[in-house]
């Protein structure tokens, strides 16, 4: 019994320790990216290019879509992020006039500084959407721009990014602009669209100008013949009070060219993004060569990471535990709770992780640790729950009658007697969540929270299975580690628990 309770003291102070760790950081500027490959590496040489001229800077990788960045920007969460002017015109400021789209950036400034923010630092390249079919298939049905898409080839299957579905300049506005009677069909990551379309489970995909794939895929670009999209000049936006001066080298250094050559170091041929980013910065290189598994694995991230991870399962577990035990308390003593209690628990437990995590960050109006954090709690709960309740109803009703009749109180019948005897089958609920919660953490990195989930989401951006392998193998070894660590907590206690026996009897 000793040793469980050992154990829960341990997790509260790991826990602590871990989010200082994770969270103790120095004031510096926080850049923001999206999640595919160009973004990830502007926003890692706008990082470094602050990092060389001896301004802190951290690059939160992968934080999600226009949306969410955006938001996180005009809440301080974020300092600044490459964005376009495109999609500053039509997302943000939703303007949507064709003149709009054509502002120039001084006029762009002017509609943004009311929103407490600014755009600046034009890095030199354009990169738009466009709609892509396979080489073949565009020869055969001769087409070669978006309007002859809606006279010959109606039934074609679509594998659009979820972004561009829900955009204001993208697929509800393209198809209305062009009369295109073709089906969306589900969203599809960008990241895995040309595979996608080269191994024909989708016959059209939306691609970016300077997508790396461009030049290596047999791909036809389709022509905007109606001038819908606008220009999507790469700039950064920022918030108002921001210095962008220390960022003006950046200034139109990156032409469509280099940009796709860049994105093709990082896609194609599986070089890190920073590696990437530093040989630009550095000698205009592409960045050192491939790396392999353990490269990747062992990057000098990953204790970051590992912190940040084990912040976020420490901190939901205890929580959870603060919380679930008294609920799994209070089912025991009022048994016409515990229906009640367990339902709206297994219900939690259903709910899918990334709506879980869009409907947090709609409450508690940030993206980030907190959301996470609560979402992991919620998962966390009908384990320890169910086993508390579980424990309590499994101590004799003799034991507890016999604790009241020599003249001890409820509480400490419960303190003394019930707990005690029930706190195995306690923590072998706190173990069942704290394993779960180490797999679930990684769905954090879609809202900034860090983690190993970061490599993983990279990965997915890429289509690079090595760098979602160093992400996912760690995360698979601390989920063993703490199974481990637990069972050796559980064969102390009962080892304990059969030594104090003895020697009572003796």
């Amino acid at each position: 019994m000793r040793t469980s309770r050992q154990a829960l003291w341990l997790l509260t102070l790991l826990t602590a320790w871990f989010a200082g760790m994770a969270q103790a950081a120095p004031a510096a500027l926080q850049v923001g990216s999206k999640r595919f490959t160009e973004s990830y590496l502007l926003g890692e040489i706008v990082t470094q290019t602050l990092n060389g001229q001896g301004i802190a800077a951290e690059h939160r990788q992968g934080l999600g879509n226009t949306a969410i960045l955006a938001a996180a920007l005009q809440r301080g969460q974020i300092d600044l992020y490459p964005e376009y002017t495109g999609t500053i015109v039509r997302e943000l400021l939703k303007r949507e006039s064709s003149a709009d789209a054509q502002a120039p950036l001084a006029q762009i400034n002017t509609w943004l500084k009311p929103l407490g923010l600014k755009a600046g630092v034009p890095l030199g390249f354009n990169n738009s959407y466009a709609l892509a079919l396979r080489e073949a298939d565009a020869a055969r049905l001769g087409i070669t721009s978006i309007s002859e898409l809606a006279t010959k080839a109606p039934a074609l299957k679509a594998g659009l990014s979820h972004e561009f579905l829900a955009r204001a300049d993208g697929w509800p506005a393209l198809q209305r602009a062009y009369g295109l009677k073709l089906q969306p069909g589900a969203g599809l990551d960008h990241g895995l669209a040309y595979q996608a379309l080269a191994n024909g489970q989708v016959d059209l995909i939306d691609v970016y100008t300077t997508d790396a794939q461009l030049a290596r895929q047999p791909v036809r670009v389709l022509r905007d013949d109606r001038g819908f999209f606008p220009r999507y000049d790469a700039v950064l936006l920022m918030r108002a009070a921001v210095d962008d001066r220390p960022l003006q080298g950046l200034a139109g250094r990156l032409p469509e060219a280099e940009m796709t050559r860049l994105n093709a170091a990082a896609e194609l041929d599986g070089r890190p993004f920073a590696d990437v980013a530093q040989g630009f910065l550095q000698s205009g290189s592409g960045g050192t060569g491939h790396q392999g598994l353990m490269d990747r694995l062992f990057a000098p991230d990953l204790l970051k990471l590992l912190a940040q991870h084990l912040a976020l399962v420490l901190a939901s577990l205890a929580l959870a535990v603060a919380v679930a035990v008294p609920l799994g308390i209070a089912a025991h003593r009022l048994p016409r709770l515990a229906a009640p209690v367990m339902a709206v628990a297994g219900l939690l437990q259903t709910l899918p992780s990334l709506a879980l995590l869009a409907f947090l960050i709609a409450l508690v109006g940030r993206i980030g640790f907190v959301p996470a954090l609560l979402a992991l709690f919620v998962y966390a709960l009908l384990p320890i729950v169910r086993n508390t309740h579980a424990g309590l109803q499994a101590v004799s009703g003799g034991l507890t009658h016999a604790a009241l009749a020599l003249g001890l109180t409820r509480g400490q019948t419960l303190r003394a007697i019930e707990l005690p005897l029930a706190l195995p089958t306690l923590m072998a609920g706190v173990k069942t969540a704290a394993v779960t919660n180490v797999g679930t953490a990684t769905v954090a990195a879609f809202v900034g929270a860090g983690g190993l989930g970061e490599r993983i989401v990279a990965g997915l951006a890429v289509n690079d299975s090595t760098l979602m392998l160093a992400g996912a193998l760690p995360a698979a070894a601390l989920a063993v580690i703490v199974q481990l660590l637990f069972d050796a907590l559980e064969r102390r206690g009962a080892h304990n628990g059969s030594q104090e026996y003895r020697g009572r009897g003796a």
